[in-house]
Formats: C-alpha cells, sequence, structure tokens
C-alpha cells in the first residue's frame, strides 16, 4: 500500500494520494488536478475515490474536475448537501480500495459535516487517520468558520461539537497510528499549528492543548475560541464555490493565458477597472511599475495574500508576470478561486518601459540608510507584521498596522505623513506600499530587508524579545 503527502507550501495544504491494489483515493485534492492523475497513470491504477473532509474554505478543491477526468466517486461524511454528484458516506461506514478499508468518521466542530477518514492495510491493521481540519499537529480547526454559513452556529456550540468529536472518535484510536492533517503551519484555518506537517497520534495526545486529557469541555471552549482574529474576506466566498461548483480549470487558464501589447493592455485596463497585479520580486517592483498596480510577489504565500487583500473574488485582473511564469500564476490565483484573470502583459514590464508609458517607484532605503536619519530626526516607523510578530520584538515607538488588515484600516494613516514602512524581510512591505501608493499615499517609503535588517544594522533601539508562543 502507498501513501503520499502531496504539500503545497504557499497554502500550507496537504492532499493525500493512496493507493493499493492497484485502486486509488485521492483526498483534498488541489485544482490543479494533473499531478494526482499523472501519479496514478504511473503506477496503473485507477482513482476510484475523491475523498473531501469537509468544504474548504482557504482553497478551492479541485473535487469536481478530478472525478469528470477520473470517472472516480465524489465521496463527503455526513450533513454535506453540495450541488452536483456525490456519495453520501455514513458514520461508521467503510469504504473498500483495493485490499485496504477506509472508515468514515464523522467528526463536526470545525464545520458541520467535517469527516475524518482511518485508513487500515491488507492486514486489517489501522495505520492512518486524514483528519482534515478537524486535527492539526499541534492544534485543532477553528470552530468560527461554519457559522459565517449558517448564522444559528455560533463558535462556542461548534467548540463543543468539536470537544466531543475529538474524545469520542479521535482519542480512542491506538497512539501508532499516523495523524495526516490537511493543513500546517502558515495556515488560517487554525490558531498555532506545528511546521511539522505528519506525527503519531500518541504524540499528539501528549502534546496538543486541545487533547488534554483532564481539560474539560467549557476549559476546551474557552481555549478553542480565545484569541481567534477575523478569518480572510475569501474564506466564505471559497466555501460556497466548493458548495455549488465553479468553472474547469481549463477555462480559466483560457482566458488568462491572453497575451496583450502595452496599447491592449492599458485599454482594457481603463475599460473593464481590472487590478493590476505585478508579480514580480518586491525589490525589482519598487524600481520601476505601471502606475496603481499592486505588488503580491508570486515567490511567496503569493494565493493567500491575493484572497485576503483583493476584496471582491470576481474581481477582473490583468497580469505582470516574469517571462514564463504566466502559467504558473494563473494556476495559484484560481487555487483561493481568483478566476477573473483576463490577460496578462506581453513581454512584462519591459515592454510597457520600452513602449514609453508612464512609469512609477516606490521610494526604498536600506536599514543603515533610516538608523543615519534617526540621529538627526525623529521618524514615523510603520510595522506591518502580524500583531504577534510586533508584539515579540520591535522598533521602539514604531507603529503597528498588519498588512492582513489594511483595507479595513489604512485610513488611520494620514496621508500628508512619511513613514518609513517594514515587515519581517521585504515582502509584505512592498505589498502594503503598492496598494496604499494605489490609493494616493505617497509618502511611504520602505525599508529594505525589512526586521531582520533592522536588527542585524545594532543602531536602531528595539524592545525586549517576548517568545512569541507566550503571546496570546
Amino acid at each position: 500500500m502507498t501513501i503520499e503527502q502531496i504539500y503545497t507550501g504557499c497554502l500550507a495544504q496537504g492532499a493525500y494520494y493512496i493507493e493499493s491494489n492497484g485502486e486509488a483515493a485521492i483526498i483534498d485534492p488541489l485544482r490543479e488536478v494533473s499531478p494526482y492523475l499523472k501519479r496514478a497513470e504511473k503506477s496503473g491504477a485507477k482513482i476510484r475515490y475523491v475523498l473531501e473532509t469537509h468544504f474548504h474554505a482557504d482553497f478551492v478543491s479541485g473535487h469536481l474536475d478530478l472525478a469528470k477526468e477520473s470517472g472516480a466517486k465524489i465521496v463527503y461524511g455526513p450533513n454535506a448537501k453540495p450541488d452536483f454528484d456525490f456519495y453520501a458516506a455514513k458514520d461508521g461506514e467503510v469504504l473498500q480500495l483495493g485490499g485496504a478499508k477506509i472508515k468514515v468518521l464523522h467528526t463536526p466542530g470545525h464545520t458541520m459535516e467535517s469527516t475524518c477518514f482511518l485508513l487500515s492495510d491488507e492486514e486489517g491493521k489501522e495505520i492512518a487517520l486524514f483528519s482534515g481540519d478537524t486535527l492539526f499537529i499541534g492544534d485543532v480547526g477553528r470552530p468560527d468558520l461554519a457559522q459565517k454559513l449558517a448564522s444559528e452556529l455560533t463558535s462556542e456550540m461548534l467548540a463543543g461539537y468539536l470537544f466531543d468529536s475529538l474524545r469520542d472518535k479521535i482519542m480512542p484510536l491506538n497512539d501508532d497510528i499516523i495523524v495526516y492533517p490537511a493543513h500546517g503551519a502558515g495556515s488560517a484555518c487554525g490558531k498555532n499549528m506545528s511546521k511539522e506537517t505528519t506525527d503519531l497520534l500518541g504524540n499528539q495526545k501528549k502534546n496538543n492543548y486541545a487533547l488534554r486529557a483532564d481539560m474539560s469541555k467549557n476549559e476546551f471552549i474557552k481555549e478553542v475560541t480565545d484569541g481567534l482574529l477575523p478569518p480572510p474576506a475569501y474564506f466564505p466566498k471559497n466555501v460556497m464555490m466548493n458548495i455549488h461548483g465553479y468553472d474547469s480549470l481549463d477555462k480559466v487558464m483560457e482566458r488568462g493565458m491572453h497575451a496583450l501589447n502595452p496599447d491592449a493592455f492599458e485599454h482594457l485596463a481603463n475599460e473593464t477597472g481590472a487590478v493590476i497585479l505585478d508579480t514580480r520580486d518586491p525589490q525589482v517592483f519598487v524600481k520601476g511599475f505601471i502606475p496603481n498596480s499592486i505588488n503580491i510577489g508570486i515567490d511567496g504565500n503569493f494565493a493567500p495574500w491575493v484572497g485576503t487583500l483583493i476584496p471582491d473574488i470576481k474581481q477582473p485582473i490583468l497580469l505582470i508576470t516574469d517571462e514564463g511564469r504566466n502559467e504558473e500564476v494563473l494556476t495559484r490565483l484560481s487555487r483561493v478561486g481568483f478566476d477573473g484573470a483576463v490577460g496578462f502583459l506581453e513581454g512584462g514590464f519591459a515592454s510597457w518601459k520600452k513602449a514609453g508609458k508612464e512609469t512609477d517607484e516606490i521610494k526604498s532605503v536600506s536599514a543603515e540608510k533610516m538608523a543615519e536619519m534617526m540621529e538627526t530626526a525623529q521618524i514615523t516607523i510603520l510595522d506591518v507584521r502580524k500583531a504577534n510578530e510586533f508584539l515579540s520584538e520591535h522598533v521602539e515607538e514604531a507603529i503597528n498596522l498588519p498588512l492582513d488588515y489594511i483595507n479595513e484600516n489604512f485610513n488611520n494613516i494620514d496621508k500628508n505623513k512619511t513613514y518609513f514602512v517594514h515587515c519581517a524581510g521585504g515582502y509584505r512591505s512592498v505589498i502594503f506600499n503598492s496598494i496604499m501608493r494605489s490609493r494616493g499615499y505617497n509618502k511611504l517609503i520602505d525599508v529594505a530587508g525589512g526586521f531582520k535588517a533592522i536588527k542585524e544594522n545594532g543602531n536602531i533601539p528595539i524592545t525586549a524579545f517576548v517568545c512569541p508562543s507566550t503571546l496570546k
């Protein structure tokens, strides 16, 4: 029997390929399904099931395209009511996969349809739990997402269901079972996930705060709901796409792979009001870009930041990419449901510049230069890292305005004031500066290298370090 975790770092998401005796199952596939089809073809296996642990919020699953391409059956657990053909598995039902068996464990809490899949090998030994967003390594799924779709559900109510699911369905399982969760550190589907992407269930019983044997239900509810930050705005929209369906990825790619010369690009931008999304490296972007474009570099947590920062999932998008990366950008946009790309600038920014079109730039200074300026004048430093990063350690007297909430809080910035903006390493600060510049805030200066460079400089006063794990 074969078990493979197919992990996508920018989404902190784990899909799974299971194979036994020529039959395969895919758990929680991403939207681009060719890797799963090729993997099955390589082994000469037939994909029998597409198993979905729940209606995902942080990405658009590939269940529809994969079922269509492979003839596999889409399987959800109890309470799932999607708008397409699927198999509604019962709690405790066993699905045969070659010589292996997959037991359906209904585990409501993260969502009401949340389901785990318990795999037994050909000898009947229970060996692996595919835990979806019910159980992570070091954490459990947040219980506040389903209430966005059903107002009668509260976070406390869902947390209570999750407590029961963990204790009735998961904790009684053997300690030597391997836990394969849907996400790892970096996902917004939990609060404090570990960087590890698998672990033995026995270790989780010992080390995961939510599985403490002496924890009461009330204590669990309080701990699981405490400190939850608002989920990204695109989460409910991805859920609805996963429930109601979406265009095939082929159609999305066909629309987006439309090469435009500079004149056509400019005309379409004016005609449609499209967001001009520049995916080049941030330090390249600041030196020259199309006015009013925003930068979210492809070599970072690209898709989650797009989903967090572009409010309308159906927004038309025009792309500027490095040569040969258009398809990659479109694929990663589609993972979070942004299917509105209508074309890309042929020849990239260089062709725009060659055509004599107007350009813009963002002023950038080194940490050394900023330190020199601080010796002779008082400057305002704007830290756009997350609140827990800021509280852990920051430049003295700096202001914190996390990039995550720029759309809600940008009016707190004085348009007529100069700010020196930094994040941890320079990726997020350029996103922040580009968005603010597109809104007419022209006095923001980027600090190259971010807080890492500031700290290494040694001449800029920073607060004493506090371990982030101790912060609530």
